[in-house]
């Protein structure tokens, strides 16, 4: 091929659109030592992209090289390649942006008279000249694949492009807190941001200060394999529907790799509610030797050569930072119910209370049916007891019951939530969730010891199914025998029921196993695989909630302090809040008070 399409091809695996070209340039410049990168886009950045660093610049010699194909000052031997410590190694990035653009490089290094420019049109070198650019290294692209009108066509709206610009950015200024970073599309200044104190400033200034608030901290956790991860997650139940919110860095370098994505997931099994994500910023470091990234020339896909322990590590520490359970023990990559070097069951911390999310305190209140049998509501001064002293929140039931329930009931809002106060603020919660959660952990830990306890029926239900909700039921039976729910084949796609959840009072039997067998459905058995037992207790808890709520003042407070003794109160057995909070704060802004 002559060396011109030979240059777009080769272009077509860096440059995919005008955020790769921006994505390439800032890590050129981190590479660089920069401690300031300015990004410039015009019209999607299809018209200009610009980016301006002041890092090392370039000799004369060298300038002419970056645009050579293959011309790398990052990697000396093959070694290197499998120690790779920089943003880039290839070589290919800027000859790639240079065949595909009207492009200008100009740089200059410090302390030096003059720096130098070259003019490349196209792939084809038309000028290299002196000029008086300030230290370090300016990159224009012009025109982005105005010679490869195919690909040009397949650009999308200009605001699409330029969110890819912005994201690639962001997740730049993520990785590199001491860097500061300018962001302007056109005139519009988007963001500007100084070097942060460290990385929870700078996702304070990028994702917003509520959100930074409420995040949960990974504490710096280690693996005997010498990979580390910490960083900050979101709390259960406040999660958004798709992935925008979740960052990986791998040595300072974003990735994405499965097994960092499997550890996160499992850690939030039972604590988020399907479909939605949880915000995620971890860090992990780990020997250059232990994973590969020359496996696509985008650079963002990362093998690693021992994923279970990866994923271990991952899941263990943001498992530990969503139950609150402190100070977080090294990891080996092995069971986490078992001590490093023990095998023996580790003691159970002691549960460490956590504060609402900021981000719910600023959600709207939710519109309440109207009263079904719901007691009227109670007066402040009530039979709640009071408030304590302390700043924390009730410990599990186990431990004395002096350190009961600080929150005060106040009596009921409609048939669906309890009105509580707090040391924080005002707290709504969704009695049927919080039931839901506290039926979720007893149930999982009735089971784990022998079963949940169960009311034998006076008179067996009969119950006729459809051929594939019969072969579900029968396929968890032992399953839902540990759970109190007693179901045996009575017959062709007939279940005989005599057996419930003694929580379930007086549940119509058929009714209950009914939709019982479509949740388990839901929940996997239709996808072909068996539901697990967390599912399994979600589903029966999630029905028997429904079917009794507490009516009566007196099961208010209960309901309050068994749920704040629960392992996990935030969230019902699904993932779905059960409190929201307004604090002080907010409700003086919203009555315009100081």
């Amino acid at each position: 091929m002559p060396e011109a399409l030979a240059s777009q091809v080769a272009a077509g695996e860096v440059v995919e659109r005008p955020a790769s070209v921006v994505k390439e340039l800032v890590e050129n410049a981190l590479d660089a030592g920069a401690r300031r990168v300015e990004v410039l886009a015009e019209r999607g950045g299809a018209s200009l992209l610009r980016v301006v660093d002041d890092g090392s610049g370039m000799a004369r010699e060298d300038a002419i090289l970056a645009v050579e194909r293959h011309a790398t000052s990052k990697l000396a031997t093959k070694e290197d390649l499998a120690k790779i410590r920089t943003y880039g190694f290839r070589g290919e990035a800027l000859p790639s942006i240079a065949s595909v653009s009207r492009f200008r490089l100009a740089t200059r290094e410090h302390g030096a008279v003059s720096g130098t420019e070259v003019l490349i049109d196209g792939g084809k070198l038309i000028e290299v000249r002196e000029c008086g650019d300030p230290p370090g290294t300016g990159v224009e692209v012009r025109g982005l694949f105005y010679n490869v009108p195919a690909r040009r066509k397949f650009l999308r709206a200009e605001a699409t492009e330029f969110a890819h610009i912005e994201a690639a950015v962001r997740v730049a200024a993520l990785a590199r807190p001491d860097v500061a970073f300018t962001l302007r599309h056109g005139r519009r200044l988007v963001f500007q941001v100084g070097s942060a104190r460290g990385r929870l400033e700078r996702i304070a200034d990028l994702a917003g200060a509520d959100l930074a608030e409420s995040l949960l901290a990974v504490e710096g956790t280690s693996g005997a394999d010498g990979w580390s991860v910490e960083g900050w997650v979101g709390r259960p139940g406040q999660g958004r529907s798709g992935r925008s919110m979740q960052y990986v860095f791998l040595n300072g370098r974003p990735i994405e790799a499965a097994p960092v994505s499997i550890g996160v997931r499992e850690a939030y099994a039972g604590l988020m509610e399907r479909g939605m994500h949880p915000a995620v910023f971890l860090f992990l470091a780990g020997d250059p030797g232990d994973f590969d990234i020359n496996v696509h020339p985008a650079k963002r896909e990362v093998r690693i050569h021992r994923p279970r322990a990866v994923q271990n590590l991952v899941g263990e520490a943001v498992r530990r930072a969503l139950l609150g359970l402190g100070e977080p023990r090294a990891s080996t990559g092995g069971s986490p119910v078992e001590s490093a070097g023990s095998g023996q069951p580790e003691e159970r911390p002691a549960w460490k209370p956590l504060p609402l999310p900021a981000a719910q305190r600023h959600l709207p209140l939710h519109t309440a049916s109207a009263p079904e049998a719901a007691d009227p509501p109670a007066a402040p001064g009530g039979d709640a007891p009071e408030a304590g002293g302390g700043g924390s929140l009730p410990a599990p039931a186990s431990q004395p019951s002096g350190t009961a329930a600080r929150f005060r009931v106040l009596g009921a809002l409609g048939a669906r939530y309890l009105v509580l106060e707090g040391e924080e603020g005002l707290v709504l919660m969704h009695r049927r969730a919080a039931h839901e959660r506290v039926l979720f952990e007893e149930a999982l830990t009735a089971a784990e010891s022998g079963g949940v306890q169960s009311q034998s029926l006076l008179s067996p239900a009969t119950l006729k199914l459809g051929p594939e909700d019969y072969r579900v039921a029968v396929d968890h039976a032992g399953a839902l025998d540990r759970l109190g729910v007693g179901v045996e084949p009575f017959g062709v796609n007939t279940l005989k029921v005599d057996r419930l959840p003694a929580f379930c009072g007086g549940t119509d039997p058929g009714a209950f196993v009914t939709a019982l067998v479509a949740d388990i459905r839901e929940s996997g058995a239709k996808a072909g695989r068996r539901a697990g037992e967390r599912e399994l207790a979600a589903a029966v808890s999630s029905r028997a909630a429904r079917a009794g709520e507490a009516d009566h003042r007196e099961e208010w407070d209960a309901l309050v302090e068994r749920l704040m003794a629960c392992e996990m109160p935030y969230c019902d057995a699904r993932g779905r809040p059960t409190l929201i909070q307004f604090s002080h704060q907010e409700l003086a802004r919203r009555f315009s008070i100081r």
